[in-house]
């Protein structure tokens, strides 16, 4: 009498399908040394890759630094042009520094506004910190009622 199997028996296409889905499951070596190449190569490629990062960050930083201190050295140069002519000297002597030519006859006006000056809104007085400091010490020293 022949000897049963405990498994029953498969066709052999269930055959090829189960081992095809053996075979896909199961971890080659190939496919793990592949993993582990894949990994090694990213993580040597992150180091500089963060460091490039941090560097175009950095020239992105100077480039607008440069270009701050670009337009300052425009406004010097436009100012220093400016103070080389007399007319713009003369001008601000007679303005700031109340001053006049010797053959003129100069005058100041003491009360009144100037043609220059707006009038301004009054500002809020605001007391100085230590007058706010001093008023809590006070605060704090007198009895609270009941």
């Amino acid at each position: 009498m022949p000897a049963q199997s405990p498994l029953p028996q498969s066709s052999p296409a269930q055959a090829a399908a189960l081992a095809a889905v053996a075979r896909s499951t199961k971890l080659t070596g190939r496919a793990a040394l592949l993993a582990v190449v894949i990994c090694a190569i990213a993580l040597s490629l992150a180091y500089p890759v963060r460091e490039y990062i941090a560097q175009r960050q950095q020239i992105d930083q100077l480039l607008a630094e440069q270009q701050t201190m670009s337009a300052q050295v425009k406004a010097l140069q436009a100012q220093d042009d400016k103070l080389s002519q007399t007319w713009y000297i003369e001008r601000e002597a007679q303005d700031q520094l109340h001053m006049c030519f010797p053959q003129e006859q100069c005058y100041e006006v003491v009360s009144g506004q100037s043609a220059k000056t707006s009038v301004a809104k009054p500002q809020p007085v605001v007391d100085p910190w230590y007058a706010k400091l001093w008023e809590s010490v006070q605060n704090a020293d007198t009895p609270t009622p009941k």
